[in-house]
């Protein structure tokens, strides 16, 4: 891709900003965000910040007919120095093409589409909430726009990126959740749309997810979707549990997100040498554990909550209390290691933040 400047059309008049103990989850969005267009042959083109607006489809765009959409999420943090930096944003840029790979929608420069967010940050950085736990989420995401009724692979896109000042994901906060297993619906399968972060996959989820609210719990656990035996991942979460010393996550097996907490947490458990091992696991299994005295922990990660201690899981009737429904000290530890490396406060080892540089590259 040629394009490699990205023009700004600054709005006229500003919001107001929510306060800070008022903050709820994607409910309020800053005054700019970042569009670029694609078609044939053109490529990706036209990058442009423009103020927070509607955008204007054909009632045939293919996106309302055949779901052909892409998103990812990603936080900008306040450091106590007060700059804006990034926690691992390069893995979402290579997943959203993942994404966009089985998708069939055209790749997106990776390094061009984290200048514009870097140039989208900047430019809202006063949006970036300082108290403890609040941050910027921000919302890239692709959707096709050809007007065309035919099934097949859109030639015309959208790539926009939103941002949302927010507090915490689960009113619970790092406070354990109750979350029940899912045993009649499935999310996905083996060789389907599940290791991509696409909008289908979270449509397929809120009929179980709608069920459970209404009984008092925050999320539902997935079982495969060939044998509903095996432990795939929470609704917006990956998982992991705690087994008699051995940290347990379910592996990627092609219907499962590979989510970049997730990843972080594996590598942070090793660089503490507390066992982790990726590997399949059963409700059975868990059941057993459970009822030996060997599931300490069970929590879940993702960017939204970072770390979710789970408290409770129900299965076929069954309340499975784990670690008295307090939070168990491994959850804690790698909150708040997560949350001190994210906000700037502790030493990142790893190399995973990337600050947001206040000298602007756009025209």
């Amino acid at each position: 891709m040629e394009e490699r400047t990205i023009q700004v059309d600054l709005c006229s008049m500003r919001k107001e900003k929510p306060k800070p103990d008022q903050l709820q989850f994607g409910k309020v969005f800053t005054d700019h965000m970042f569009i670029m267009d694609y078609s044939d042959p053109l490529g990706w083109h036209d990058a442009r910040i423009v103020p927070y607006q509607p955008i204007t489809v054909d009632p045939s765009a293919m996106i309302f007919h055949y779901g052909q959409s892409v998103f990812e999420g990603l936080k900008a943090y306040l450091s106590p120095e007060g700059d804006a930096q990034l926690f691992r944003p390069e893995k979402n840029m290579q997943r959203l093409n993942r994404s966009n790979d089985r998708l069939c929608i055209p790749p997106i420069d990776e390094e061009f589409a984290l200048q514009a967010i870097k140039e989208l940050v900047t430019l809202e950085k006063d949006w970036i909430p300082e108290s403890e736990g609040t941050s910027l989420y921000i919302r890239p995401f692709v959707i096709s726009t050809e007007p065309y009724i035919g099934v097949a692979p859109s030639r015309h896109y959208k790539f926009i990126v939103i941002l949302s000042p927010v507090g915490a994901y689960y009113a619970e906060g790092i406070n354990p959740v109750k979350i029940a297993v899912e045993n009649h619906y499935v999310r996905t399968v083996k060789g389907g749309t599940g290791e991509a972060k696409t909008g289908g996959n979270y449509a397929a989820s809120l009929k179980a997810q709608e069920m459970v609210a209404n009984t008092g719990y925050a999320q539902v656990l997935w079982l495969d979707g060939f044998e509903k035996k095996y432990i795939e991942e929470v609704g917006s979460m990956n998982v992991f549990f705690k087994i008699n010393g051995e940290v347990v996550t379910p592996a990627l097996n092609g219907s499962i997100l590979e989510g970049v907490t997730r990843n972080s947490v594996i590598q942070l458990l090793k660089h503490w040498n507390i066992p982790v091992v990726e590997r399949r696991v059963s409700m059975e299994e868990l059941y057993q554990a459970k009822k030996d005295g060997l599931l300490e922990e069970a929590f879940g990660t993702g960017t939204a909550a970072v770390i979710s201690p789970i408290g409770q899981l129900t299965w076929n009737d069954e309340h499975l209390f784990i670690n008295d429904g307090k939070t168990g000290a491994v959850a804690k530890r790698l909150y708040d290691t997560l949350t001190g490396i994210q906000y700037g406060k502790l030493e990142d080892p790893f190399g995973w933040i990337e600050k947001v540089e206040e000298v602007s590259r756009v025209k």
